[in-house]
């Protein structure tokens, strides 16, 4: 069952990794005060199973951290916010340093057994809760072809013997699958099983990543720009229009698509930045596509993000960016 698309907000990192000595953050009140205030509605929370397993024992999570999934839900449902609870680091695979992992997704029975385990006790834990304050988000950004003994025959047999087990116990639920190669190719394969589609605004990633620490660009760092070259690809609004036609063609089968990780790091140039976000966010606009942007607050989000050349402005208790703001309120379609 497709939810009521599209949907506007941010992701939070309350739960985005394991906490060495401690607990996840608590909902921030504030923020979501906030998201409520200016009409955004989405709420994405990437989870890491670490958090509630003890080493591999994925099969008894810890009921006094799912807690803290629940107080988010009861949180964001209190404000009429959507959440969209995914697991960023699953039993055997995360995009970030997937080599920690002790079992392999793609090629371990046992992780694949407790991938499905955690999303059949998640539909049975929030059974009944309405799809307008709920979705499960599968999977953060599978990888490509290749990569750690995945495939996209392995991807989908997983991805549909993981939809058939929660459809077992809540059959309406709202389910988001991610596109492979990091969120960036389209999944018409799975486009049957009637569920929503989750795309990644980072192209070109010589903007988006600039400075980033984490990733190293072929052919090193240079100038971001845009219009501009990278990767031997020249980026502007009709290229960012031509790389999304595969999401495009899948929406065109009946499937609701959204964009649930999108932003800028805040090396790149703000003016640079800008140009970029207002051709994206024109897209997701004209195609009717709602979004989640990568993060509220910090280096991602629109809250003291850092970008060079940026102005802020006093608004609810927050130093905000508010062209990126404006920019975002006006890429809704009410």
């Amino acid at each position: 069952m497709l939810g009521d698309m599209p949907r506007y907000g941010f992701n939070f990192q309350w739960m985005f990794s394991k906490q060495e000595g401690g607990l996840p953050a608590h909902a921030d009140a504030k923020a979501l005060d906030f998201l409520a205030k200016h009409g955004f509605d989405f709420v994405r929370i990437p989870t890491d199973y670490r958090s509630w397993t003890e080493g591999t024992d994925y099969f008894h999570p810890n009921e006094a951290i799912l807690a803290y999934l629940d107080r988010y839900l009861e949180e964001t449902r209190s404000r009429g916010l959507h959440l969209s609870l995914n697991l960023h680091r699953a039993p055997g695979y995360c995009i970030n340093r997937p080599e920690i992992e002790t079992h392999n997704l793609w090629t371990d029975t046992v992780a694949q057994e407790a991938f499905t385990f955690l999303w059949t006790h998640f539909a049975e834990r929030y059974k009944g809760v309405p799809n307008d304050f709920l979705s499960f988000d599968l999977l953060n950004e599978p990888p490509n072809d290749g990569e750690r003994g995945f495939n996209r025959d392995i991807h989908q047999q997983i991805m549909r013997n993981t939809v058939a087990a929660i459809r077992a116990v809540d059959p309406a639920r709202e389910i988001v699958l991610n596109g492979v190669s990091g969120g960036h190719l389209a999944i018409p394969e799975l486009a049957d099983l009637r569920v929503i589609h989750s795309g990644r605004g980072y192209q070109p990633m010589s903007v988006s990543h600039h400075g980033a620490h984490w990733w190293s660009p072929p052919g090193g760092w240079k100038q971001a720009e845009y219009p501009g070259e990278w990767d031997g690809k020249f980026w502007n609004r009709d290229s960012l229009r031509a790389f999304y036609q595969p999401w495009r063609d899948v929406e065109a089968l009946g499937v609701a698509i959204h964009i649930g990780e999108c932003g800028c790091y805040n090396q790149t140039p703000n003016d640079v930045a800008m140009r970029w976000l207002t051709d994206q966010f024109g897209i997701y606009r004209e195609f009717g596509w709602g979004f989640g942007l990568w993060t509220f607050e910090g280096s991602f989000g629109i809250i003291e993000h850092g970008r060079p050349g940026a102005v802020y402005e006093e608004l609810d208790g927050y130093q905000v960016d508010r062209p990126y703001l404006d920019l975002l309120l006006q890429s809704r379609i009410a």
